[in-house]
């Protein structure tokens, strides 16, 4: 039996293992979980960020002035040292000031624009694709001037911000609903993947079953619970 699938059977269920409560099992698959990740992560970044917009640049195409940008980045760890963590605030600027000047028109073009067409809608012709055209544009005005603040909401503005919050609701739930939707299907995934090799499953199960009662039975977890 392959290694592998013992790690990916015992981690799922040392993850599971918290429905029973929190436990050191649980937490050794999380703290793996984070530290892989946080690796995988800073390896990603390094592959696709800083070896190809730094290295690569400054020593290959000459691109020295990129050594300044490597400076900024150094000083956003200086907030580490008391004395000049002041001095973090400068990288912090530049980031802050240049994300939001470069991705305003990036958003302003790929969503505001494409949702400002997708409500363009013609509502008079179509048969039953104009009535859904027209729940849409009732629901998008609704939903506005549910948050137009500057008047209070009675009168005609309080029945149609009303109507806005029912199409709210009702996006909120389905987005919603398909969030459980998603990790349902992750579940299902992961227990038919369980039962691929049943003996290996049915055996973790027992060891971890048994681990948490001997854990449990020597007083494991008595301090949460008091607090």
């Amino acid at each position: 039996m392959d290694v592998q699938v013992w790690i990916s059977y015992a981690l799922t269920l040392f993850i599971l293992s918290f429905l029973y409560k929190d436990n050191p099992l649980y937490k050794l698959a999380e703290h793996l979980f984070v530290g892989i990740s946080a690796g995988y992560y800073i390896a990603l970044a390094y592959q696709e960020t800083i070896r190809p917009n730094l290295w690569e640049a400054v020593v290959t195409d000459g691109h020295y002035w990129r050594i300044g940008a490597f400076l900024l980045s150094i000083l956003m760890f200086t907030r580490y040292a008391p004395k000049v963590a002041w001095l973090s605030r400068w990288p912090l600027a530049f980031v802050v000031g240049m994300y939001a000047g470069i991705n305003v028109i990036a958003f302003g073009s790929g969503d505001l624009i494409i949702q400002l067409q997708s409500t363009m809608l013609d509502f008079l012709h179509g048969g039953m694709g104009a009535i859904s055209n027209l729940l849409l544009i009732v629901g998008l005005a609704s939903s506005l001037l549910y948050f137009y603040f500057s008047r209070e909401h009675t009168g005609a503005l309080g029945v149609v911000s009303r109507i806005g919050v029912w199409f709210l609701m009702v996006s909120f739930g389905a987005s919603f609903g398909y969030t459980v939707m998603s990790r349902i299907s992750l579940a299902i995934g992961r227990t038919r993947d369980l039962m691929l090799h049943p003996l290996v499953t049915a055996a973790l199960i027992v060891a971890v079953t048994v681990g948490l009662f001997v854990w449990s039975r020597r007083g494991g977890g008595a301090d949460q619970e008091i607090t």
